[in-house]
């Protein structure tokens, strides 16, 4: 009988334990959906003096930059998960900004400006300059050998322009690897990417919310190598969707500009 009951009270005791894992994992997922459906914000700071853009990352003017680390995979994950970092500055006629990038499986073929970057090692900076429109965009896409893609974008995927080459041809760009990189780089490498965007080329396509203390953009940073010997399609501010697509600002995070 009384082993009966001690048994019993095992089983009592067990439920119980089962029941406070679950709802302890249970808290756990909502706190891990409630941090990913916050979108991240970060601070713009302004730039003091000039700067040389030569794709150093660890160059004083870049030293005490807040630094944006993009971590969320969209579709499967790779095999290997890039570490990405960026950092933005800026000024009255500008918008600077660095990516650094620890990569494996590295291939640059696009030579092409406004030809498919985003196959190659890229990264990615999607942004909406104007306050009054969230949901139009422009997205500079870099290659790791520093060839880019601009475009202006109202509708995704239906309604959007090439910013024109010469214009593009203003944006000045630093990269730490060749222009092509092939065959494929298998083994671990850092590079660099960083560049300087003339806010006058914006304005010949749009309006823009001129950056000063308190303006705020919409943004996202991204990191792709759809081609590859590891596909992969990260972001910064994460964005709920299956199958990759960049294209979508209603997932933008926030850029406050200081």
């Amino acid at each position: 009988m009384m082993g009966r009951k001690k048994y019993d009270l095992i089983l009592v005791i067990c439920f119980c334990l089962m029941v406070l894992s679950s709802e302890a994992q249970q808290l756990k997922d909502s706190t891990m959906v409630n941090r990913i459906t916050e979108k991240p914000v970060y601070q713009v700071n302004r730039l003091e003096g000039e700067i040389l853009i030569d794709g150093v990352w660890d160059k004083p003017i870049w030293e005490n930059v807040p630094t944006v680390e993009i971590t969320h995979y969209m579709g499967n994950k790779p095999q290997f998960l890039p570490s990405t970092f960026a950092k933005l500055l800026y000024d009255d006629e500008n918008i600077y900004g660095i990516f650094l990038v620890k990569d494996k499986f590295v291939h640059c073929l696009v030579q092409e400006t406004n030809g498919h970057v985003s196959g190659d090692s890229c990264v990615e900076f999607f942004f909406s300059p104007d306050e009054s429109k969230p949901l139009f965009y422009f997205n500079l896409e870099i290659n790791c050998g520093g060839v880019p893609l601009m475009q202006y974008v109202t509708v995704p995927r239906k309604e959007y322009v090439f910013l024109d080459e010469a214009e593009i041809g203003k944006v000045e760009i630093a990269h730490s690897l060749p222009q092509k990189v092939f065959p494929e780089i298998v083994e671990d490498i850092t590079w660099t990417i960083e560049f300087k965007l003339p806010f006058k080329i914006l304005k010949q396509y749009a309006g823009i919310s001129h950056p000063e203390s308190g303006v705020k953009w919409k943004a996202n940073f991204y990191k792709t190598a759809s081609t590859t010997r590891n596909p992969h399609y990260l972001t910064w501010s994460h964005v709920d969707q299956p199958k990759p697509d960049f294209h979508l600002p209603k997932y933008f995070g926030t850029l406050v500009f200081k």
